[in-house]
């Protein structure tokens, strides 16, 4: 039998309150009519669709054959009518019209200045860099941007960063200088009150002994004095309550679009242009091209053969045997002449590495800005950040002059260094071994001379001790 307190708590934990079911039912609606508020416009323009953008991972067109559907069997049919028709009459994967470069011997690289071609090599493999650019050729589109807003106020995220900057700076400077006066003129009224203190003791001093000197019976007296004071409780003297000193400073809000001159010296006063006080505005001639190095062009001309290379004396295209003899040459510092070429030419070692991980489908790019030779992408720098840095390392046969005199070897310490780099901009480091061989084959076969070289490839990592414990 339930005792009366089970049966009260089995009572009270069925009991349902009608006024919270009321509560219940009155806050439904309000949440129902919040939904349906419309939400406020986005104020950030939307970012662009890279994965169509870069669909391609390579400037050529490729024809692959329909997908195979178990459950449509004419499906084979129109898989078998493609792959004969592609036999008896294959398409081409190249454009009609190739992309033109020019070589350049003073930038030691191959300039494309076709704005269509330009577009083409970055989206599809991302060729290149933009001469005015860090990587992508944006020129004209932040040549535009910065028009626009200088003709409707404001500026570009470039400006306003940098007026933020300046702000920012004159504002500590003002803070420092009024932090220091206010501890100066404290340390100045510390001390001024200490001489004040010790000047007084003094006199109370002086006091005391001239008159013990002419009254000896009234020092006994004063010293019962001051210990009948000492016993007594003495009031505390009233302090002043001051307001704890802040340091605000108080800054002057600026208009959009005005400028901070460190320097103090006001602008002069220049008229307003005309021609940006009108809707009208002016042809802007695009005045950026891409700059291929030399792996990147032998790479489009030789594998791919989506690029021409044009000598800019003759205006003629320079075929890939003579190109690789050039890129040879000026691979050197000052260019070397023909009959000093060798097997080892830094630009056979960083071809046969380029050429090598762009055929595995990577995305290498130039990697000097991380003290490495390149950087692999795995599948462009808008997608994701690099996740190797690749350091190329000549190896030589046993028994060469080479490996003798040991070139090509490097110290730990340098390891180390370049180790701790990439290990502070989370990329894991490659050391690869281009095996170099002691004659390169005679003759204008491209891919015999490759295909005497060799790769190695070390990922290492840097060891922790808190990160690599059993």
């Amino acid at each position: 039998m339930a005792s009366p307190n089970t049966e009260a708590s089995g009572s009270s934990r069925l009991d349902v309150n009608p006024i919270a079911t009321e509560t219940v039912k009155e806050s439904s609606p309000k949440d129902v009519v919040a939904q349906d508020k419309p939400r406020p416009a986005r104020t950030r323009p939307q970012r662009p669709n890279y994965f169509l953008i870069h669909s391609k991972p390579l400037p050529l067109e490729t024809h692959p054959l329909p997908a195979f559907v178990p459950q449509n069997p004419l499906s084979l049919l129109r898989i078998a009518y493609i792959y004969l028709s592609q036999l008896i009459s294959a398409p081409s994967s190249h454009p009609n019209v190739l992309i033109t470069g020019i070589f350049s011997s003073e930038t030691r690289s191959v300039h494309i200045t076709d704005q269509k071609s330009i577009r083409a090599l970055w989206e599809m493999g991302f060729f290149g860099k933009g001469t005015l650019s860090r990587s992508e050729p944006s020129w004209l589109d932040r040549e535009k941007a910065r028009l626009k807003a200088s003709k409707h106020g404001g500026g570009t995220a470039e400006e306003n960063t940098r007026k933020r900057r300046e702000e920012r700076k004159l504002f500590k400077l003002e803070r420092a200088r009024l932090e220091a006066e206010q501890i100066e003129e404290t340390l100045r009224k510390e001390r001024a009150a200490l001489e004040a203190k010790k000047e007084v003791k003094d006199e109370e001093k002086a006091t005391e002994i001239a008159i013990s000197h002419v009254f000896p019976w009234m020092q006994q007296e004063n010293a019962n004095a001051d210990f009948s004071e000492e016993t007594q409780t003495v009031p505390a003297e009233p302090t002043e309550t001051k307001e704890p000193s802040t340091n605000i400073v108080d800054v002057p809000i600026l208009e959009t679009g005005t400028t901070i001159h460190t320097t103090g010296i006001p602008p002069s006063s220049v008229p307003a242009e005309t021609s940006l006080s009108t809707d009208v505005e002016a042809p802007i001639t695009n005045q950026e091209h891409l700059q291929l190095n030399l792996e990147e062009s032998f790479f489009l001309c030789y594998a791919l053969g989506a690029l021409q290379i044009l000598d800019p004396s003759t205006s003629q295209p320079i075929p890939p045997p003579s190109l690789l003899t050039l890129f040879r040459r000026h691979s050197h510092f000052p260019t070397a002449s023909p009959s000093s070429l060798r097997p080892d030419d830094p630009f056979l070692l960083n071809y046969i590495v380029y050429h090598h991980y762009r055929s595995l489908g990577w995305v290498v790019r130039p990697g000097v800005k991380f003290s490495c030779d390149f950087l692999l992408y795995n599948r462009g720098p808008v997608f994701s950040h690099a996740e190797f840095a690749l350091l190329i390392l000549p190896e030589y046969e046993e028994g060469s002059v080479e490996a003798e005199q040991g070139k090509g070897k490097m110290g730990w310490w340098w390891l180390h260094c370049v180790n701790r780099v990439q290990s502070q901009v989370k990329k894991s480091l490659v050391i690869v071994y281009v095996k170099v061989p002691k004659v390169l084959p005679v003759g204008e076969d491209i891919g015999e001379v490759l295909r005497s070289y060799e790769v190695r490839e070390f990922v290492i990592r840097r060891w922790l001790a808190n990160r690599s414990r059993d």
